[in-house]
């Protein structure tokens, strides 16, 4: 992401979305190490982002600087490394600041057979005997060019890594491509081993880095720039292949009838449990539900006992950003209906019609279409508008391509939140987002938003008109600085809680993407994942780490406070009947749990909270004929759990059996084939 948050951050990406930024920095690499200065493009949906210049000395020092600039987030590497004679690195030190501006330091050698490293997350040290890589926690992307060249050198082209793990690399194709200096082929190879997925990293003929492109983050030298969608292209159709057969491997789908019975059933609409139920469903729908006395399935329906497992309406993600990854946690963690919160407007709608035909692992996605303003802060899409009449092309065009909701951003002129809404309710799409700079949530709703995303932005209402550039860091720090002075009971906190409820305002709140980033700790997992990253592979558990801030001197105290404050505001919005839907903005499925058991931890009841997960959302976006609730007539999208999340809500965690449409999904083989141990494994 080089580094783990160079991508959209936990929030604003949205972890996934800074997930799978991650991924492609860390496997991007732009050319082989010369003794001429380079200079290479990052590209962010297209648009220049920033720059990495690459230079060797004569001792044979890499010399790179690297940085780019994401709605003023964004990392600044400065870095010096040396290598073997097999590729492998000796020395690395790197400084500047990562994604959210937190400074860094990171030093890594091989000394006498001993390899020691240290980073702002990490330190350690271990013998090394054999040939092992050292990834830094922060590099740039140059950097994985030399990884690539060392793994094709290395024996069986696999490597040992350091800090942890194993990682290898194998041709997957070649295309011919028109650069400046003439044709060129390029060789596409796949790197397995570091992360859930394989990742694509194009190589020359001389083996020299020739690009990693993806529809969000691209780093590229400029001879290679107006081939961009070509290697887009090839490498998606690589990643199809890869998700085809997954899709194949770990979707059963029933021949006949699909009858569970023996269940525990609950039902968001009364927060009943009811033992001693069956469910019979027949192709994508319930088709009726009863006692097990009361239903005789045919003698060539497929039968499944529940054990008296605890059987619900399957979950929604109200805020998610897919990309490769996504999908198949989405899955594997009882997530079938989600909600995209801004992605790309070419990629990300063949990805949902492959979620749908059942060719990709993924859930039910109703589209947001995110509009931005322009200038240094705007986010990354290709809808960035100055004037009402790019406003309303822009809302025309996600109407007219099966969006639900348009998401406004940051930079849009406040001016323009009325046009952008009305016409988006002209258009019967719904309209929310983060609350642009240079107004406040207040005059957000008024101006016509349904809905905020991000429970900061009900903060930073309180800070107006003193916080009112919101687009930068500030509208973290000043929240982290802040929150414990707003609590519930104080005058304008209740009123603008009422005014909010006269609204009918709904509220994404993200609470989970907040907990980590507040804590104080950048060598902690982030909170909610202690007892699953363990059970990642080597590369995703460092990427695991909180993204705290950097607390400033004498500011511990308020840090220490601000969460806790948040989720009493929380509390305080659900008692005054405000509506709340969960979403992770972050990794999918398993953040989606411990956004739920934040919820209990403010206080609501966890039946409560299993109904916000499911009925709620089914509400707020209008498709509760099909989804909520396991009834005659609705999608047969349901889930079995090994306990009671209405007594404990971290059972949620305990899925056994996910039913997406009649299909059956084991969680445990999911993932096993994204090289996660198994649960007995951890302990």
């Amino acid at each position: 992401m080089g580094s783990k948050k160079a991508a959209m951050s936990v929030f604003y990406k949205k972890f996934t979305m800074r997930l799978f930024i991650a991924l492609t920095i860390i496997f991007t690499g732009i050319a082989q190490a010369s003794a001429e200065q380079r200079s290479d493009k990052i590209l962010i949906q297209g648009n220049a982002a920033g720059t990495q210049t690459v230079q060797t000395d004569a001792a044979g020092t890499a010399h790179v600087e690297y940085s780019y600039n994401d709605r003023g987030r964004g990392d600044h590497i400065v870095a010096t490394w040396k290598i073997d004679g097999v590729g492998l690195p000796t020395e690395y030190e790197g400084h500047g600041n990562d994604y959210m501006k937190a400074p860094i330091e990171e030093r890594f050698e091989i000394k006498a057979g001993k390899a020691r490293w240290k980073n702002r997350s990490e330190q350690g040290e271990r013998p090394v005997t054999g040939e092992a890589f050292y990834i830094p926690a922060n590099p740039p992307p140059e950097f994985t060019g030399v990884l690539a060249r060392a793994l094709l050198k290395a024996p069986n082209h696999k490597l040992s890594l350091l800090p942890a793990g194993e990682v290898s690399i194998e041709e997957s194709g070649k295309l011919s491509i028109n650069g400046v200096s003439g044709n060129a082929e390029l060789i596409q190879y796949r790197i397995t081993g570091l992360f859930f997925t394989p990742q694509s990293i194009w190589l020359d003929h001389d083996g020299n880095t020739a690009a990693s492109v993806s529809s969000w983050f691209s780093v590229i030298p400029a001879q290679y720039e107006a081939a961009i969608s070509q290697l887009q292209a090839a490498e998606q159709e690589a990643d199809n292949v890869w998700s085809r057969g997954l899709a194949h491997q770990l979707a059963h789908v029933p021949t006949s009838d699909l009858v569970i019975r023996n269940a525990r059933l609950f039902d968001p609409r009364d927060l009943s449990v009811t033992p001693g139920m069956s469910v019979l469903a027949r192709g994508n729908r319930v088709v009726r539900v009863a006692t097990d006395a009361d239903i005789k399935p045919s003698a060539v329906a497929e039968t499944i006992d529940a054990h008296g497992h605890f059987l619900m309406p399957a979950l929604w993600d109200n805020h998610q950003h897919f990309s490769d990854i996504d999908g198949p946690l989405d899955l594997a963690n009882g997530v079938t209906s989600a909600r995209d919160m801004a992605n790309d407007t070419d990629n990300f709608l063949k990805r949902v019609a492959r979620f749908d035909d059942g060719s990709e692992l993924g859930p039910r996605v109703l589209k947001a279409g995110i509009i931005d303003g322009t200038g240094e802060f705007a986010g990354p899409t290709k809808m960035r508008v100055d004037t009402a009449e790019q406003a309303i092309q822009d809302v025309d065009w996600y109407a007219d391509h099966g969006y639900v909701q348009i998401k406004i951003y940051s930079s849009v002129k406040p001016e323009l939140v009325p046009i952008i809404a009305d016409r988006a309710h002209t258009r019967g799409l719904r309209v929310s987002g983060h609350v642009p700079a240079f107004m406040s949530a207040r005059q957000f709703v008024e101006g016509g938003a349904d809905e905020i995303q991000h429970i900061n932005f009900i903060e930073l209402n309180f800070l107006f008109p003193e916080v009112k550039e919101t687009r930068n860091p500030d509208r973290f720090i000043k929240v982290a600085e802040h929150a414990r002075e707003f609590p519930p009971d104080k005058p304008e906190v209740r009123e603008f809680i009422a005014f909010l409820k006269r609204h009918h305002t709904v509220l994404d709140p993200t609470m989970g993407a907040f907990e980590g980033l507040f804590c104080g700790d950048p060598t902690v997992v982030m909170p909610g994942l202690e007892d699953i990253a363990p059970r990642f592979p080597p590369q995703v558990r460092r990427l695991m780490l909180s993204d705290a801030l950097e607390v400033p001197k004498g500011k511990e105290a308020a840090y220490r406070e601000a969460f806790p404050a948040m989720l009493r505001l929380l509390k305080a919005l659900y008692d005054a009947g405000v509506t709340i839907i969960p979403g992770t903005d972050g990794l999918a499925g398993y953040m989606l749990h411990h956004e739920l058991e934040l919820y209990v931890r403010a206080g609501i009841a966890p039946a409560e909270v299993l109904r916000i997960a499911t009925l709620t959302p089914a509400l707020v976006m209008g498709v509760n004929k099909d989804r909520g609730v396991i009834a005659a007539g609705k999608l047969a999208d349901m889930v079995l759990i090994d306990g009671d999340p209405t007594q404990n809500i971290r059972d949620t965690n305990r899925i056994v059996t996910v039913i997406k449409g009649g299909r059956v999904y084991d969680p445990a083989a999911i993932e096993k084939a994204l090289g996660i141990a198994p649960r007995q494994a951890a302990q």
